[in-house]
Order: C-alpha cells, then sequence, then structure tokens
C-alpha cells in the first residue's frame, strides 16, 4: 500500500504541487491513500482525482485576496526582502466584530468550495483511495484525521479549509462544539498516520530544507515576532514528526522516500506571490526528477 503525505507549508504548497506532479505522472506511482496537513490538505484532493492542471492553475493563480476575507498584515519591501507590517484598521475591525483572531480566512472557505465540486467529492468517495486531512483540536488538545469516506461534501470542505488555518492570523473554527485550527499545530508531517493506516511506503513531500541553512534576521515588529516564534515551534514539530516517522517504519518494516526543498523558499509563507508560486511549481517538478534520475530506476533515496 502506497501514501502520499505532504506537510503544511503555506505558499510553499506550490512547490509540494510539483513533486507529487512529477511522481504521479511521469513516476506513475499508484496511491492507495493521500494524507496532508495545511496546504498539503488543499492540495490532495485534486492529486488523488489526477486534476493536477487544474490544482496547478490555482496555486499559480492564487494571491492575499484569495485567502484573506480581512488580512491582518501589510507586505512591505526592505532592502529587497518583504517583511509583514500590523494592519491596525483590518486588526482592530476583527477585534470589534468579536473575532479572537487577527485576520479572517473565508474568502480561502470559497476558493476550496469552488475549486471542488460535490460530483468531484462523490467520484473520491466512490474510489479505492483514501483522503486525510490533519486538522487540530485545540479544546481537547489533540489531532485528528478527517478521512473523506467520514465526511459529507460540506463536512470534507470545512476541514480541508480547518486544517489550512493559520492561527491566530487565520480564522479560528467552531465545529462541533469545539474550536479548531491549523492541522499543523499538531502534526507538520502526518507520516506516523499513514503508516498506521496501512502503508508499507510512502513518499513525504517536507516543505522545509533537510538541514537548517537559515539564521533568522531580528524581528521588525510584534507580527514579525509572532510568526517567528510560529516558525520556531513548527520547526520542532516537523522534526518530532519525521524522527516518529522514521521508528514507527523501522518497526512496521515500512519504506519511506523523503522529498525536502533543496533551498529555503521563503522565510514566510503567508505571502502568496503568483509568480514566485509559478515558479517554485516548476522547480519542485524538476527537483523529484532529478532525484530521480540520479538513483536507479524511478527510486528515490529511502529511510528504512
Amino acid at each position: 500500500m502506497r501514501a502520499l503525505v505532504i506537510s503544511g507549508g503555506g505558499s510553499k504548497g506550490a512547490f509540494a504541487g510539483g513533486v507529487a506532479q512529477f511522481l504521479i505522472q511521469e513516476a506513475k506511482h499508484d496511491y492507495d491513500l493521500f494524507v496532508g496537513t495545511s496546504t498539503g490538505s488543499l492540495l490532495i484532493s485534486h492529486l488523488a482525482l489526477n486534476k493536477l492542471d487544474k490544482i496547478k492553475n490555482i496555486y499559480s493563480n492564487v494571491n492575499q485576496d484569495s485567502i484573506f476575507s480581512n488580512c491582518p498584515f501589510i507586505i512591505k519591501k526592505k532592502y529587497g526582502v518583504e517583511i509583514i507590517a500590523i494592519n491596525h484598521w483590518n486588526v482592530i475591525k476583527n477585534f470589534i466584530k468579536g473575532k479572537k483572531t487577527f485576520g479572517e480566512s473565508e474568502n480561502l472557505r470559497k476558493l476550496i468550495r469552488r475549486s471542488i465540486t460535490i460530483e468531484e467529492f462523490n467520484e473520491l468517495k466512490k474510489g479505492k483511495m483514501d483522503v486525510v486531512v490533519t486538522v487540530s483540536n485545540l479544546s481537547l488538545n489533540q489531532v485528528e484525521y478527517k478521512s473523506i469516506n467520514d465526511c459529507t461534501y460540506d463536512e470534507f470542505c470545512d476541514w480541508i479549509w480547518i486544517s489550512s488555518n493559520y492561527t491566530p492570523f487565520m480564522s479560528l473554527v467552531k465545529k462541533n462544539g469545539c474550536e479548531y485550527a491549523d492541522g499543523g499545530l499538531g502534526t507538520l508531517v502526518p507520516i506516523e498516520e499513514a503508516l498506521n493506516r496501512g502503508a508499507t511506503e510512502v513518499d513525504v513531500v517536507v516543505l522545509h530544507t533537510e538541514v537548517n541553512h537559515l539564521n533568522r534576521m531580528s524581528s521588525k515588529n510584534p507580527f514579525d515576532l509572532i510568526t517567528t516564534i510560529f516558525g520556531f515551534m513548527l520547526d520542532r514539530i516537523e522534526n518530532q514528526n519525521i524522527r516518529i516517522g522514521k521508528l514507527v517504519a523501522n518497526r512496521k518494516g515500512a519504506i519511506i522516500n523523503f522529498y525536502y526543498t533543496p533551498t529555503v523558499l521563503t522565510t514566510n509563507s503567508l505571502i502568496f506571490n503568483k509568480e514566485r508560486m509559478t515558479l517554485w511549481w516548476k522547480r519542485g517538478y524538476l527537483y523529484a526528477k532529478n532525484k530521480n534520475e540520479q538513483t536507479s530506476p524511478i527510486e528515490p533515496d529511502r529511510q528504512e
């Protein structure tokens, strides 16, 4: 049983899309299970449907307005580097409305519903593949995995949206009496879940470099500090997920094939730049192609 796992990573999901395109179209990997967190959750339904051109078009055209109904920050350029500053008016508006977060991502919710039709949902549900998204239940202090087989259309679209909500910058969602947020707050790279669901070989796209190449600059403002803190925490979660995934794979005799980003793509994955994301998709495809060509035939480096 083969699985594709895609980690969280915001706008860097475009790179994962390129890797997945090569693995599905060129390497001809036939997946039985797709598991995603955050931006990975946005990708996997289309990948399971083999609608690569459709999801590529979405990732090549998305921007801040596609995601945020109320964007809590302003993007500025300083010395050629993009930094974020607080959009005070938008944040105040959100608090006046009684919201608990700095910004809102209702536009992303609408985008998900436009991009996944009821017909596509039913096609996936009837198929042999399982599609699973990761969410964080803040009320019960636990990570939950939502399979398409256990959901209605409305529920599944909502779980994808919830999995991608990078709280506190995006919406906090109340569902089934609990508060939910981005799946990456608990499990950024859900390798263990794929193995627990019976996968014997797992292709894992990790939207981070294998070795840390980043020495973060000093924070410029409170938002910059919060994103730096969250980045630090998510890096630790990612390392733990990969370590546990390798241990479980060894115990079960499963194979894991890792695809890391070869370079640092961005220091802020909440900035959605169409041109840059289009380039990342191409780079992901070429990276996967080059990685497979360097090993014998269509067989990437493995961790057993």
